[in-house]
């Protein structure tokens, strides 16, 4: 067993759990970290932000650093962590090569959070009108980047069966580099369906979700412009209520009472807002990963209406919360049935309450992920020599971006 039990995070900004599904993640990563018995530092180069966790409420100290900065290779030469922690991989690309160079024994593990050259390319052949192909990830810059900081790293944390497979198929990642984690839940948040407020009690569709992620602020101009309307023909006394942290002034003008459609900012209390909501709608048309607003939807016992992109990896073989449709047609047509149909309502459910049990309990994982951690802190380097194209691009990216940040960081000092 490895003696030194010290994790190293360098995140890309600080956790808001409140503010986004990434920032819960990344709060249920650091709880597992501590169930194994590692002491925790949480770095980034982030700002500070109102809204950003207290980390020493969690027993992590915290630590800030600077991009193109050596300040970092003393920093993390003297804290000698035995894993460090990638939050996705452009904070890979910064911090990695100094990682391997001044804590070449320390376990590398990205956290890719989604994959982003997924939602990338999907969000392009949406603007461009056309169907996403999986070649189109193929020439796809993000993809080169993303790929290549997968294969510099011992192990990549994915939360989507859809990435994993993507990974495999199209670009030939080996299993062993990959761990299928999805958002977790503890043992606790399994609803209560007859504690939760009844269909009776329930009133509105909501929707919710971070406006600095760009899928939710499509999402939100499809329902005003497109499906709301068709919802609103059907149930003129409708109400949407919309809420999502950072929304910018273009989102704050769709703001109209009379349409029944409400723009309100930070929700104070996530789950109240989705308990008291009859149905949560998620016209997502592109994206990745998994979908915190819908799980969070399914604790809340509020069934749901998204597209197949929402439910991308959520599911398995079970049925959805509610309904999954393409067509605004028929997801207008579902999203009212739902809020009418009380059986259907009850039925939609107890179907969300048999994913959380099956598909998202943290103690299906936990003891897994502690297996596959240990098992590598203690074989790295027989890993690492089955990973030859890693070590490759290891090689050549310590050069490359060594000397490019070399550069920036002399040009600073001019």
């Amino acid at each position: 067993m490895n003696q030194n039990r010290h994790l190293l995070i360098i995140g890309f900004v600080w956790p808001e759990p409140n503010s986004s599904a990434a920032g819960g993640r990344m709060m249920q990563l650091i709880s597992l970290f501590q169930k194994q018995g590692y002491e925790i530092t949480f770095a980034s180069p982030a700002q500070d932000s109102d809204f950003m966790v207290d980390l020493s409420r969690f027993d992590v100290v915290k630590q800030t650093i600077h991009l193109n900065c050596s300040s970092f290779d003393v920093f993390v030469k003297e804290l000698n962590p035995s894993i460090v922690l990638f939050d996705r991989f452009m904070v890979e690309e910064q911090f990695g090569w100094r990682v391997a160079e001044n804590c070449p024994d320390a376990l590398r593990i990205l956290d890719t959070e989604d994959l982003h050259c997924l939602r990338t390319a999907r969000q392009k052949a949406f603007k461009e009108k056309r169907i996403f192909e999986t070649t189109d990830l193929l020439v796809e810059e993000v993809a080169k980047r993303e790929i290549a900081s997968i294969l510099r790293c011992d192990l990549s944390l994915m939360i989507s069966e859809y990435e994993m497979e993507l990974l495999a198929t199209t670009f030939k990642i080996d299993s062993a580099l990959l761990c299928y984690l999805p958002l977790l839940l503890e043992l606790n948040v399994i609803p209560d369906l007859e504690k939760l407020p009844s269909f009776e009690e329930r009133t509105d569709f909501v929707f919710i979700g971070n406006f600095l992620h760009e899928p939710n602020w499509n999402a939100v101009q499809y329902l005003k412009e497109t499906i709301w309307p068709l919802i609103k023909k059907q149930l003129p006394e409708a109400v949407l209520n919309v809420y999502g942290a950072y929304p910018s002034q273009k989102v704050l003008q769709l703001h109209n009472s009379k349409q029944g459609f409400l723009i309100l900012g930070r929700a104070e209390n996530a789950n109240e807002v989705v308990e008291n909501a009859r149905v949560v709608l998620a016209p997502l048309r592109f994206g990745a990963g998994i979908k915190g607003k819908l799980l969070e939807a399914m604790q809340c016992g509020t069934p749901s209406v998204t597209t197949s992109i929402g439910a991308e990896s959520m599911q398995g073989g079970l049925n959805w919360n509610g309904f999954v449709e393409d067509t605004p047609e028929f997801f207008a047509e579902k999203a009212v049935q739902l809020y009418q149909d009380k059986d259907l309502w009850l039925q939609a459910q107890k179907n969300g309450l048999e994913i959380i049990k099956q598909r998202y309990l943290r103690v299906l994982y936990e003891d897994g992920f502690a297996t596959q951690i240990e098992f590598l802190v203690s074989n790295i380097k027989q890993h690492r020599l089955n990973n030859f194209m890693g070590e490759l691009l290891q090689h050549h990216t310590l050069r490359s971006t060594k000397y490019m940040s070399k550069w920036i960081e002399e040009k600073n000092k001019v």
